[in-house]
């Protein structure tokens, strides 16, 4: 089940997300956010961290997670930021309600970091989660008074994460 929550919440997604949010310039060669706003695709990948997750088990309304991507321009690319995520359950039931805040970091030009939140209703027993808008509520940096969303939809082992800022 937290891998279906980890999935979804790719901010990542958050994440995360947002995540996870229409292709344009790879992100090392973007300038920083113009007034008029800015579009940009990278790709999460999980990152591992071990452990045995225990499926079967009821959420309860409290219950935590949080997990970290490593972003790229393109599927299995050199790697060009991160983001970490922590997710809570706020609602149990149909649906379920996840409360997912997180962070983007990314490396070049631009550079600096964006934080994102979402709220997404979850079937803890779907095991293709649909795409989902993460909100952008700031940034520093390059992305210093960034607004916007991101949208992040499953692709695989990854997540594409879609900007669209603005200031």
């Amino acid at each position: 089940m937290i891998r279906s929550f980890r999935r979804i919440g790719a901010l990542g997604a958050a994440t995360v997300a947002a995540v996870a949010f229409t292709a344009a310039a790879p992100v090392a060669a973007a300038p920083a956010v113009p007034a008029d706003g800015y579009e940009f695709t990278l790709y999460a990948k999980e990152v591992p961290v071990g452990g045995d997750e225990s499926p079967g088990a009821s959420p309860e309304v409290g219950d935590s997670f949080a997990f970290a991507d490593d972003l790229s321009r393109t599927k299995g690319g050199e790697k060009v930021g991160r983001d970490g995520v922590g997710c809570t359950v706020v609602r149990t039931g149909d649906p379920m309600d996840v409360l997912c805040v997180g962070t983007f970091v990314l490396n070049g030009g631009p550079g600096g970091q964006l934080t994102g939140q979402t709220l997404l209703s979850v079937d803890p027993s779907d095991q293709a989660p649909a795409a989902f808008d993460i909100a952008v509520t700031g940034g520093t940096g390059d992305f210093k008074d960034a607004r916007g969303w991101i949208r992040s939809t499953p692709d695989g082992d990854h997540s594409r994460l879609e900007f669209h800022l603005t200031r």
